[in-house]
């Protein structure tokens, strides 16, 4: 392993050292590495993300969709 206190200028003469599309795919692997590492913030619930449209839909709203949207879809397909 290198030395700490000069790992960081080894890496940069190592990576100088490689070709251009060398350079690039280490660059690439250290951004993976990077957000790999970085913790996600936990996403909103669709709830959550509409709390304050004030909107509220019932059971009977979605079946009533739900019928609108798909009542005239056929339930078998000719041959």
């Amino acid at each position: 392993m290198t030395d700490p206190a000069n790992f960081g200028q080894t890496l940069l003469e190592t990576v100088r050292s490689l070709p251009p599309e060398k350079q690039q795919e280490v660059l690439d692997f250290a951004e993976f590495l990077r957000q790999k590492t970085t913790p996600k913030k936990p996403r909103r619930s669709l709830r959550g993300l509409c709390a304050d449209l004030n909107i509220h839909i019932s059971e009977e709203d979605i079946a009533q969709a739900r019928q609108e949207m798909w009542g005239n879809f056929p339930r078998e397909f000719p041959e």
